[in-house]
């Protein structure tokens, strides 16, 4: 007899139907798995055999053949150990008796000897697929259940073992359909880190301003300065003026963390932005995503949030030119020699750089020690390409003692965040029916359309033009930074002194 099962494959953040099939035949006692299977479906073999052992159920002392198809497609992993047991106890008739209908259903999940059900990774990528494709339940691992649960329109069976999946089938016991309320959970998130809160941060008002903008517009950032100078704590607050992110932003941010295998039980959804911050030493695969089974990197992980560059210049040459697609397109594509992943990558940019090599090329106070070859040297690890994708360069000058030593508290990073807020809904109704979130994620048609621009505007950015040999992308970036700006005073048109600020921003050599 052959049994079909329904499971899927999860193929960058993408699902892909998959049936597996079962059929026992006469001959010596053996599984064979066929469909394209890697080392890890095929070790399922042994996982399977202990668990049935182990559950109270018999495994068939005859050939055994498993086919997962389509068999063009590569399939990795440890969600396949559960539908591949229950279509060998369909095909044994072991499920003869059950009046389920198999067609209408999912399942995944990883086995341990004893049948107990493991959580696996990119199960959020499973239930979306689910929905689209019109099955009605998802049988899942129980540590998987909030996850999937972000996905409406579907029944999400959380099952502890094999056994009680086994007696729910044959409607010997039921298994209750996992009930989340996502909404109280959303709301129960604290979302201001106090300890990088802007009021404890002494003078630095320029920067603070150009963090709002970004944080407004979702702009990059880049500051510059000498060490000590709060480059790294003004990069950390910058989350606590984020906005919150919407309901279909926070199931984009978890899908990614799922297929990489970074939710846990404490924190099964994310609801914060993403702040990445890799180190310097970080290869381009971890840092851009790739490897056999491509996975996201730190740029995908950080999507719709901040990653965080520290010592920008530091990061090897190849790290930093990868960068050029995300920040230009908002997405990464990882092509193999099979297939081709893209991941989205919509992030804000906060990179932080010293002057030079020593640090205090430009200090008032202490004195550089690096040659004019040292300096250009350092300065040239951050290409034009690089530089020119930054929509702001800010410089953070050493704090004087009178700063340092005033008591009183700068504005709350809660006023700030409100602000903030208010310019995300302004772009929201401004952007509804153009696929885009942000400010800083126009184009040129919305540029056009949204950006009128005065004779006076326009007179003080055609000097900037020519003055500073600015670029298309350059005179593009101004442009939208301005329109943020605008936005933050509540104003529709944009006007000279919007334009003059955002001016100050540019790259200075």
């Amino acid at each position: 007899m052959i049994s079909k099962i329904y499971s899927c494959v999860v193929i960058g953040l993408n699902s892909r139907l998959v049936e597996i099939e079962s059929d026992i035949d006469f001959g010596f006692q053996k599984i064979s798995i066929v469909g394209l299977p890697d080392v890890s479906v095929n070790e399922s073999k042994d996982r399977i055999s202990s668990a049935l052992k182990n559950s109270g159920f018999d495994l068939p002392r005859n050939k055994i053949t498993i086919n997962l198809a389509p068999a063009n497609i590569h399939k990795a992993g440890t969600l396949y150990d559960l539908p591949i047991a229950l279509s060998i106890l369909l095909a044994n008739g072991q499920l003869k008796k059950s009046s389920f209908d198999f067609s209408k259903s999912l399942f995944v999940g990883e086995l341990s000897l004893n049948g107990d059900l493991r959580k696996i990774n990119g199960i959020l990528s499973c239930a979306i697929f689910a929905k689209e494709n019109g099955y009605e339940n998802l049988f899942i691992p129980e540590d998987n259940a909030k996850e999937a649960a972000l996905v409406d329109g579907i029944n999400i069976y959380p099952v502890f073992n094999l056994k009680q999946l086994i007696d729910h089938l044959l409607n010997k016991l039921n298994i209750e359909s996992f009930e989340f309320d996502k909404y109280s959970y959303f709301n129960s998130i604290d979302f201001i880190d106090d300890s990088f809160n802007f009021k404890y941060i002494k003078g630095q008002n320029h920067a603070k301003r150009a963090l709002e903008i970004a944080a407004a517009g979702a702009h990059n950032i880049l500051f510059y300065g000498p060490p000590g100078s709060g480059k790294t704590m003004l990069a950390r607050s910058i989350v606590t003026i984020l906005p919150k992110m919407s309901e279909e932003e926070i199931l984009e941010v978890s899908r990614i963390h799922s297929v990489a295998g970074l939710l846990t039980e404490k924190q099964p959804i994310i609801i914060k932005r993403p702040f990445r911050s890799p180190h310097h030493s970080g290869s381009c695969a971890s840092i851009v995503g790739g490897g056999s089974n491509p996975k996201p990197g730190e740029i995908s992980l950080a999507h719709r949030g901040v990653l965080f560059l520290d010592e920008f210049p530091e990061f090897s040459k190849i790290v930093l030119e990868s960068l050029r697609q995300p920040l230009e397109d908002g997405f990464v594509t990882i092509s193999r020699a099979v297939r081709t992943i893209e991941f989205p990558a919509r992030f804000i940019l906060v990179a932080s750089a010293n002057p030079c090599s020593c640090g205090f090329f430009g200090d008032s106070e202490k004195k550089c020690s690096c040659s004019q070859l040292q300096i250009l040297k350092y300065k040239n690890k951050i290409s034009g390409p690089i530089a020119d994708r930054i929509d702001m360069h800010v410089e953070v000058p050493r704090i004087k003692f009178d700063e340092l030593s005033d008591n009183n508290l700068s504005e709350d990073s809660v006023s700030v965040k409100n602000r903030v807020e208010v310019v995300v809904d302004i772009q929201k109704n401004r952007f509804k029916n153009s696929g885009i979130v942000n400010n800083s994620e126009m184009k040129s048609k919305h540029i056009k359309e949204f950006c009128k621009l005065d004779d006076q505007s326009l007179e003080i950015l055609k000097s900037a033009v020519v003055g500073l040999s600015l670029s298309g992308r350059a005179y593009n970036k101004i442009i939208k930074l301005a329109r943020t700006i605008a936005d933050l005073d509540g104003i529709e048109d944009i006007k000279m002194n919007h334009v003059a600020e955002a001016l100050q921003y540019r790259r200075r050599e």
